[in-house]
């Protein structure tokens, strides 16, 4: 039973679990076992490209950034899973939902900026190769993506403000496993055209303004890569953006599906299976995209595991 109208909500329940106990098992050893791949394999990327001298070049300082953020998305949300599903408690305070919700659009904000960013280094790399060392410079790389987080943190922040100075009077049941805007939305007792106009506004705007920058840098670079003289320089030049091609593909497809709405409950439960691929799913693939599909961060990773081999050698 939620509060009763006039008592401002202070807990938030989260519905969006199985009710089975069969169902919560499953599900609590699959996020647990996806949340340590994916720590793990992020965390890997980034001390790869952070002790490996060979991968200190523009395109792995963006990739260390990525995955760094798709570790800190990855943790804004499963951990709190795990707790509901091992507790049993499904309550979140007022404050914890709506800081958990700043940080989920914070990071996916953050993730459409890096992504241009990233294409737009792909495109100068490929397209401007004799002006690239002087275009993208060690300082300039740092300050796109530092760029790229603070355009994400003032993007979401007048979302959440408005958000936290809504009134919710009751029901305080949210049909999601975290706390989706959408969902928080649909409970306030008050009127919410002006913060879903707004909301409408930023995110279009910073989906489709990234979205266009990394289609005009593709189009750039499928028209050079055409163009080169040989089948094995068309392969080389276009391998380098297979793996971003790849993330961009899912990040940005998986967003604009989130815009398909049917009916309420077809809206519903196509945006916990889409949250479900973006915010748990990307994060897990990514450092298999690109160190699956990369030679480079393949030879840096067998030779981490035997870094220690010339030294027993040499005791032998």
């Amino acid at each position: 039973m939620g509060p009763e109208n006039g008592t401002q909500v202070t807990r938030f329940v989260l519905l969006g679990f199985p009710s089975s106990s069969t169902l919560k098992l499953l599900l609590l050893l699959g996020l647990t076992v996806t949340y340590l791949v994916t720590a793990t394999g992020n965390l890997l990327i980034i001390g790869l490209s952070w002790f490996d001298r060979r991968l200190h070049t523009q395109m792995y300082f963006f990739l260390r950034n990525l995955s760094f953020l798709e570790l800190v998305l990855v943790s804004v949300v499963v951990p709190k899973m795990i707790v509901v599903l091992l507790t049993g408690d499904h309550t979140i305070s007022f404050a914890s939902c709506i800081i958990q919700s700043y940080l989920y659009f914070l990071l996916g904000t953050t993730d459409f900026f890096l992504l241009a960013v990233m294409s737009l280094d792909r495109y100068l790399a490929i397209c401007r190769p004799l002006h690239y060392e002087t275009l993208m410079s060690g300082q300039v790389c740092s300050q796109l993506v530092l760029a790229s987080w603070l355009c994400g943190f003032l993007w979401v922040l007048s979302p959440t403000v408005l958000m936290a100075s809504l009134p919710f009077c009751g029901p305080n049941d949210i049909d999601h496993f975290f706390c989706d805007s959408w969902p928080l939305l649909s409970l306030s007792c008050g009127d919410t055209r002006l913060l879903e106009l707004v909301a409408f506004l930023l995110s279009t705007s910073v989906l489709l303004g990234s979205l266009a920058l990394t289609s005009v840098s593709y189009a750039c670079i499928l028209a050079t890569v055409l163009r080169a003289p040989t089948a094995a320089e068309r392969r080389k030049a276009f391998s380098t953006c297979v793996s971003h091609l790849s993330v961009v593909v899912i990040v940005y497809g998986s967003s604009i599906f989130l815009y398909i709405r049917l009916s309420e409950a077809q809206s519903m439960l196509l945006n916990k299976g889409v949250s479900i691929l973006g915010c748990i799913v990307t994060p897990l693939l990514n450092p298999f995209i690109f160190s699956l599909r990369n030679d480079t961060v393949k030879q840096a990773l067998r030779d981490a595991l035997r870094w220690d081999r010339p030294t027993a050698a040499r005791r032998l």
